[in-house]
């Protein structure tokens, strides 16, 4: 027990009594005070935290613990009741505020709502961007369809387009060595337009196609290269003159000289000038391309009725017919239908000798000869590749040109008969520059003309021996005409 011992002398008694007891008194009285208000606080603002946990908490569990594909047909049988939760042990002891009880209330009306939603089979509200149609539920949703975390604040259209190209980076298509560049600028293909040094570029006309005409020439057929230049500039094509005997000045004296593409090298033919400049690339944007010899006679062609007829006959590789009476006929594949009978084209022609009633190979379907065949954009990206870069010549490329038909060589080649030319036969590859006229065949004498006869010749027989070794070692490789004679 505490004992306080007053002092005895009056004058000190009482300065305690009128100081020390009062300030004493006080600070009790203030102590006691701030404890009984400050603690309950206390007590209540602790109590209030815990309970926001816990609701926090079921929730939380509910939406974590859920498995959709574990959930019986009735709906909500494994979910959590709505039954109040239980607070913990040590604040059951603790008295309730009115605020405590109206937050336990709105959680237990949310949680009975909850129930009758789930037991209704019905599903909790979604947000905008998380609602899906009924019948996508079983698919899965497009990664850039998910906005990432922390972009709430930012435009969809911004977000979606960063995710599109980190996501598509590596599945883009670039042509190779063209990785450094941005792919907005890369053009793939070209063409062989002419641009003026200034002002505007000529435009071709709304619906417009695009075609070209493209042949091996000599000054010697100067009359026949006018009159076939002549008519298909008419006719909105591109024409590109390829010079064997690199005379082009000599070509100055006509009007469309500056309109036309020169390539110039000497003693080349047009399969070696195509080889190197008519990759498919460089002629992506042309319908077709008319790949010609120089002899020939265009007065009764039309160019496009021509080519109307072979795009409505869905032929991919064609040739107009040959005029019989002033053409020079290497196979009678190709002569045009006469005694009054009209067709506008015919893709089976009758060889004596070697085309039968049955016989569906090259020269008798599907096969066109070389001196004035027409290409469509994708059946002269195959032929393309299959020009050999050393034989100049091409013999024997017309009998494997079904095979870049684009299909059934008997359905997609033929000879337009409605459109015929003549075939003159006047080749000038490999004579001398001068006008001189050809003397009489002599075999001590060299002839250049019969030279370039027997390299065509081997040329052909070079060609039939690297198809046959490219068929036989390519075993992935089916070859759709077994029925051709001179795969061998």
């Amino acid at each position: 027990m505490l004992k306080i011992s007053i002092p005895v002398d009056a004058k000190t008694r009482s300065c305690l009594c009128r100081t020390v007891f009062p300030a004493a008194s006080l600070i009790l009285v203030v102590f006691f005070i701030g404890t009984s208000v400050l603690v309950p606080d206390h007590k209540q603002s602790e109590l209030q935290a815990l309970t926001r946990s816990e609701a926090v908490g079921s929730f939380s569990n509910l939406n974590s613990t859920c498995n959709c594909q574990e959930r019986p047909q009735g709906g909500g049988e494994t979910l959590r009741q709505g039954k109040e939760p239980e607070r913990p042990q040590e604040t059951k002891t603790l008295p309730q505020s009115k605020d405590q009880e109206m937050l336990q209330g709105r959680q237990a009306s949310a949680e009975i709502k909850e129930q009758e939603m789930l037991q209704g089979n019905e599903k909790l509200p979604q947000s905008k961007d998380q609602e899906r149609p009924r019948e996508s539920e079983t698919l899965p949703q497009r990664n850039d369809q998910e906005n990432p975390q922390a972009t709430e604040t930012l435009p969809e259209s911004i977000v979606h387009s960063n995710n599109l190209n980190s996501a598509n980076c590596q599945d883009r298509e670039m042509p190779q060595r063209s990785e450094t560049l941005p792919q907005g600028i890369i053009q793939k293909t070209s063409n062989l337009q002419m641009r003026p040094l200034w002002g505007n570029v000529a435009m071709r006309k709304p619906n417009e196609k695009a075609n070209l005409f493209a042949a091996a020439v000599g000054v010697k057929q100067k009359v026949l290269v006018n009159k076939m230049v002549t008519k298909f500039l008419s006719s909105s094509f591109t024409v590109m003159l390829f010079h064997y005997d690199d005379a082009v000045d000599e070509w100055r004296e006509f009007d469309w000289n500056s309109n036309v593409v020169h390539v110039s090298a000497h003693n080349q033919t047009k399969w070696w000038f195509a080889k190197r400049f008519m990759h498919p690339d460089i002629v992506a944007e042309y319908d077709y391309v008319f790949l010609w010899d120089e002899d020939i006679g265009v007065d009764t062609f039309d160019p496009l009725r021509y080519l109307s007829i072979v795009s409505s006959e869905g032929l991919e590789i064609s040739q107009p017919a040959l005029d019989v009476g002033k053409s020079e006929i290497h196979q009678f594949l190709v002569p045009k239908l006469s005694n009054g009978r009209i067709s506008w084209f015919c893709r089976r022609i009758y060889k004596p000798g070697s085309c039968e009633r049955n016989n569906t190979s090259p020269p008798c379907t599907g096969w066109v000869e070389m001196m004035a065949p027409v290409f469509s954009r994708d059946a002269w990206r195959c032929v393309w590749y299959m020009i050999q870069n050393d034989l100049i010549h091409a013999w024997g490329l017309d009998y494997r040109l079904g095979y870049c038909a684009q299909g059934d060589r008997t359905q997609k080649m033929g000879v337009v008969d409605a459109e015929y030319v003549v075939h003159h036969g006047k080749p000038t590859l490999g004579e001398s520059k001068d006008s001189t006229p050809p003397r009489p065949f002599n075999p001590r004498e060299f002839n250049p003309r019969v030279e370039v006869r027997r390299q065509s010749w081997n040329e052909y027989k070079t060609f039939k021996q690297r198809w046959a070794k490219a068929a036989e070692e390519d075993k992935c490789w089916i070859d759709p005409y077994n029925d051709d004679p001179h795969r061998k």
